[in-house]
């Protein structure tokens, strides 16, 4: 576990001390896209904040490469040299595109054979299990296609949630530190060390995205670009890959005693085919709305508009801050669910705090402009916003409220079809509001 946190650690550091010069860099090249009617940000943000991740996750592996333990790693898979390999070729197709703006398939083309280059090294899906059918062997085309559906999905969902200040890398981190506590569960508890390449990929991830936070936190000073959705998309999917498809389930010797304690045991197998989509559940809700919403309305499914699950929070009332936090929350309620359920899926209590947390999570959601004021005599120590206002300053507040309003509402709508506003993925053009 020392060697996992070291490594976490010296990635993190590597990322957040790079981002600044990065930021620089991004600027002098022009790296900084015009502010669009929808947009949530006021100031131009330059973006290729992937650079300074990318270069986490090569430290992050240099280190564990030359780490006692880590090091076996590195000498009995070869599955950390491809996860390079692919992700270098998808960090270079995003650096071009928050440049340059490349075509939708391009785009498209690189995330596939970016897949494709794991793949042919080792990085694959050679088996999965089944409930009521067991463990099902793939012949290799068949490993081939699902392991490039699984990558490109997710990473155009980890592109699609990129919507907001800090939102994609702080959902990113909360499902690799689920994923994280999984895998090192997997090879210790069950001392399987196929699991160790899965562990090693979530701790690095974790590293990258606490490293690359502090500078994309709301007001963000840099935003990570596709060269940064696209690169920590391709690494959960490269641990969700190596956990699912290289860990035989009959070594873990869970096909025992009764039918039903069977399938009680069989729950951490189903995990990593489940963990993915605790990134990729909020935002495949927000495409689907976003669809139903658009052709009800007689619009193209790809026109962009204010009407997703981040632009409904902050019209309803919650601050940027406010509905980050409340999108982490439903996140980490999923993943960290699903990761206590593999732990003892006969537990009720499990299934009863969940259902508690999501009760709280709908209060909040209810709850946008509640703000908690401190008494008066401590409101020397608090922050302004905690302080009681006076009736003037809550007149004052109104009257710029709806100034800012009317402005809101002369900005000229993106109209559909326009280059570089259509789709809401990765592989189509840049439709990311901020």
């Amino acid at each position: 576990m020392r060697e996992y946190l070291l490594t976490l650690c010296i990635t993190a550091a590597v990322t957040y001390l790079l981002t600044g010069p990065v930021r620089k860099f991004a600027i002098v090249a022009g790296a900084m896209p015009e502010i669009r009617a929808r947009d949530v940000h006021r100031e131009p943000t330059p973006r290729l904040g992937g650079i300074a991740m990318f270069f986490g996750l090569c430290a992050g592996l240099l280190v564990a490469d030359h780490l006692t333990n880590l090091s076996e790693v590195f000498e009995k898979s070869n599955e950390p040299r491809a996860l390079l390999s692919g992700a270098a070729l998808i960090w270079l197709i995003g650096v071009l595109d928050d440049k340059f703006e490349i075509d939708a398939l391009i785009k498209l083309g690189g995330q596939m054979i970016a897949a494709g280059v794991m793949v042919v090294q080792g990085l694959t899906i050679l088996w999965i299990p089944l409930p009521g059918i067991g463990t099902v062997a793939l012949t290799q085309w068949q490993g081939t296609l699902l392991t490039v559906a699984l990558v490109v999905i997710t990473i155009n969902a980890v592109n699609f949630v990129d919507g907001l200040d800090g939102l994609a890398a702080g959902m990113v981190c909360i499902a690799a530190c689920a994923f994280f506590l999984y895998a090192y569960r997997i090879w210790f508890g069950y001392n399987i060390e196929a699991a160790a390449p899965a562990t090693l990929f979530a701790a690095i991830l974790m590293g990258m995205c606490l490293g690359f936070l502090p500078h994309n936190m709301h007001p963000a000073r840099i935003f990570m670009g596709d060269s940064g959705s696209m690169l920590i998309g391709l690494v959960l999917a490269a641990g969700a890959i190596s956990a699912t498809g290289q860990i035989d389930p009959d070594v873990l010797k869970l096909f025992s005693g009764s039918e039903r304690n069977t399938v009680h045991q069989m729950v951490p197998v189903y995990i990593p085919l489940l963990m993915p989509l605790t990134i990729i559940a909020i935002p495949a809700a927000d495409l689907i709305l976003a669809i139903v919403r658009r052709t009800w309305r007689g619009q193209s499914p790809f026109a962009a508009d204010r009407g997703h699950l981040h632009h409904r929070l902050l019209e309803i009332g919650h601050s940027h801050s406010r509905a980050v936090l409340i999108m982490y929350f439903f996140s980490a309620l999923i993943a960290f669910g699903a990761l206590a359920y593999s732990v003892n899926a006969a537990s009720m209590w499990i299934v009863l705090g969940v259902v508690f947390l999501s009760a709280i999570g709908l209060v909040l959601l209810l709850l946008p402009r509640f703000t908690p004021r401190a008494p008066r005599w401590a409101e020397r120590f608090v922050p302004p916003r905690y302080r009681r206002r006076r009736a003037g300053a809550e007149t004052e507040a109104a009257e710029a409220a709806v100034v800012a309003d009317e402005a809101a509402e002369e900005r000229v709508p993106v109209a559909a079809g326009v280059s570089g506003v259509n789709g809401a993925t990765a592989i189509g053009p840049r439709s990311r509001a901020r």
